[in-house]
């Protein structure tokens, strides 16, 4: 297996969300072809990749036969079952490697993952059971959030505890009273609530040599839990923006990432920087850099997993991109008509309350925070 994947080369999707397809779009630009491998039919990315797989992620026959066909693999969302990317990886790179991933796809070992970098986070404990939690509500206090600690995303697997007397409730409702295993890895975290002044995140890019660039820090608005928009520059302080930079750039080098890691964050009011989470993927909060940077953080990803130089991913515009949700999709011809935004449609058909069917870009002129 070759370290540098050359233009020509077939680049393995695992995924067919809309983060596949505008990584397909980057991909095709720069003269690679892809090969998607999604488990439903008609995923977005479907309809613009080179090749398609729609099968099980558990299908070995379709796995073996996907890795065949490419030269390297990345993923478009971190919850591929573990031992899809561990079949895929016996053939062809994955990258970023299977460890930034399985870091990813659990709280607790992502919480425990930035304290060895350094970087703080809210007060948090591990749960695994009704009396866990009860020790964890007295140790973090309420009001406080238990979450799952694999796959949840958007505000699934997740209940606010506002007094420790919930606990039993909340316990019950996350569990579905399904008995646990008493010997697995924790089956919840708990985490404490923080006062905040804002949401920002930083996306870093790490290549084959070690060469690391980070699109600089936005600030995220939330709504029921989902991103509804992402404005750039952060209206923060140039020490933070440092912090966070280098919260980053230290994930990217403990991870020996090999793409692109997304790392969430928290600011206080005294200017402190707390870390939510991480996605060692393209990320819902990068789309902004699609039209208002040099280059934008799917073709960065394209670039660090072939192997190309990292571009410089200077800002030459401010942006605010706005998540077309549900419904909002109907809305997209006031975005058409103005000149100063760039709308994309994903492709999806059913507008399900909350599904991220789109985003719009508005770009303005440049100016510093």
């Amino acid at each position: 297996m070759t370290e540098r994947i050359d233009p020509g080369g077939t680049i393995g999707i695992l995924g067919g969300g809309q983060l596949g397809r505008l990584l397909a779009l980057a991909a095709a630009k720069l003269g690679y072809h892809t090969h998607v491998f999604c488990s439903e039919t008609g995923c977005p990315a479907s309809f613009v990749a080179t090749h398609n797989t729609c099968a099980s992620y558990d299908d070995h026959n379709a796995l073996d036969a996907f890795a065949g066909q490419i030269d390297v693999a990345t993923f478009e969302f971190e919850n591929v079952p573990a031992q899809t990317v561990a079949r895929i990886a016996d053939a062809v790179p994955v990258r970023p490697s299977w460890k930034a991933l399985e870091i990813a796809q659990d709280r607790a070992k992502e919480k425990a993952f930035f304290a060895d970098i350094g970087a703080a986070t809210a007060p948090w404990r591990p749960v695994h059971s009704l009396d866990e939690l009860a020790a964890a509500l007295r140790a973090v206090d309420t009001p406080a959030i238990l979450k799952t600690a694999r796959l949840g995303y958007d505000g699934k697997g997740q209940i606010l505890i506002e007094n420790a007397t919930d606990a039993a409730s909340a316990w019950s409702q996350l569990t579905n009273d399904q008995t646990l295993d008493s010997s697995a890895a924790p089956f919840a975290v708990l985490e404490g609530f923080v006062k905040f002044t804002s949401e920002i995140s930083v996306i870093a890019a790490r290549g084959l040599d070690g060469q690391t660039q980070c699109f600089e820090p936005v600030e995220n608005v939330h709504k029921n839990h989902v991103l509804h928009t992402t404005t750039a520059p952060a209206n923060i302080s140039s020490a933070t923006a440092k912090t966070a930079v280098g919260i980053a750039e230290r994930a990217a080098e403990a991870l020996n990432l090999v793409g692109i890691v997304a790392v969430e964050m928290f600011v206080t009011s005294y200017g402190g920087v707390l870390v939510n989470e991480m996605a060692p993927r393209p990320h819902n909060s990068g789309h902004w850099t699609l039209d208002a940077c040099q280059t934008d953080q799917f073709t960065q990803l394209i670039r660090a997993i072939c192997g190309l130089p990292l571009a410089e991913p200077l800002r030459h515009s401010n942006a605010v991109m706005t998540n077309l949700l549900g419904e909002g999709i109907n809305n997209v011809d006031e975005y058409y008509a103005d000149p100063a935004c760039h709308v994309y449609v994903y492709g999806k058909s059913d507008a399900r309350p909350g599904r991220k069917m789109g985003h719009v870009t508005r770009l303005s002129a440049r100016t510093n925070t």
